[in-house]
């Protein structure tokens, strides 16, 4: 299979007959082979029984229902595990994300060998409110990451499978795929200036969620230097505080016994050392705790689905 197209979505009824009648033409138009994921990430309007209506009628859909909301993440990692296609393309399902761009990206992946292509959106057509904080978050997250792209926002992304296939996304992560598939290897990572239409449907998701998210990107950047070896971090903090207690109260003890000082245990000093005896020792077990919990664990993460129906099931019955 050619291409794997994930589209995540909540409550977007209205535009999704438009977007998959678009999303034919363009795979049709350049006879690539194709799946549609539409993942309905515990909608409350009827987008479940458009996505079924739809399955009906063209036997290239999957349909994803959670059981509730769990977020863009939950549903984009379902789909990575779902998808088939030598290249697989996410977009939102509001519109303002434009199939006709499908074929360069898959270009760019399959003949330009880029490992991931993002989006760019370099003419919104949003207001002032959702532009302004998506600069200043790109700026930070690009500084941060020394990832040269201007939208790591941007919903509409091409993937090789190995990609999506290496990456686990939770939480908030979403928005920084890119750096999982730095972390994870993948070093070939490009940008695409995309068409950006204004919203026909419906109401934007946006909110507080991008300035939440550079507590992942600190996390994310811990995790890309010592989610392997936790110990290198929490041990050499940890012996450093250790060893300035020992320090500290070996000094003491010298001026206790060879000075004949008194009152040592009276002085703060005393106090300091000891607790940073304690903290040295804490960090460590920390450490060590991190490194068994790292060899030992298995991704356990689960999303409760309610059901996954492939298209040729439904016409099937």
């Amino acid at each position: 299979m050619d291409i794997s197209i994930i589209v995540p979505l909540l409550n977007e009824e209205e535009s999704l007959p438009e977007l998959e009648s678009w999303i034919g033409r363009v795979m049709g138009e350049h006879n690539f082979k194709y799946e549609l994921i539409f993942i309905d990430d515990g909608s409350t309007d009827q987008s479940w029984a458009v996505i079924e209506k739809l399955m009906e009628q063209n036997s290239n859909i999957i349909g994803i229902k959670f059981q509730r909301n769990y977020g863009k993440s939950a549903a984009l990692d379902t789909g990575f595990r779902q998808a088939k296609g030598d290249v697989v393309i996410t977009m939102d399902a509001d519109l303002q994300d434009s199939p006709d761009e499908v074929p360069e990206l898959y270009r760019m992946v399959m003949e330009d060998k880029y490992d991931l292509v993002s989006g760019w959106k370099k003419k919104r057509n949003d207001p002032l409110s959702k532009r302004l904080p998506s600069k200043i978050y790109n700026y930070l997250v690009r500084s941060l990451t020394k990832i040269r792209l201007h939208d790591f926002n941007c919903g509409l992304k091409a993937y090789r499978k190995a990609v999506v296939k290496s990456v686990v996304v939770h939480g908030d992560l979403h928005r920084y795929i890119p750096v999982l598939a730095k972390i994870a290897g993948f070093k070939r990572i490009g940008e695409k200036v995309v068409q950006h239409s204004a919203r026909k449907y419906g109401v934007s998701k946006f909110g507080l969620g991008r300035a939440r998210g550079m507590f992942d990107l600190l996390t994310l950047s811990f995790i890309g230097r010592f989610g392997k070896k936790p110990m290198h971090f929490f041990g050499t903090l940890g012996t450093l505080s250790f060893f300035m207690g020992f320090v500290i109260l070996v000094y003491l003890s010298i001026a206790k016994l060879i000075y004949q000082e008194y009152g040592i245990s009276d002085r703060p000093l005393f106090f300091f050392g000891i607790l940073m005896l304690i903290i040295g020792s804490q960090l460590f077990l920390t450490g060590f705790l991190a490194e068994m919990i790292i060899r030992n664990n298995q991704d356990k993460s689960q999303y409760v689905i309610e059901k996954i129906v492939n298209a040729s099931e439904t016409s099937a019955t």
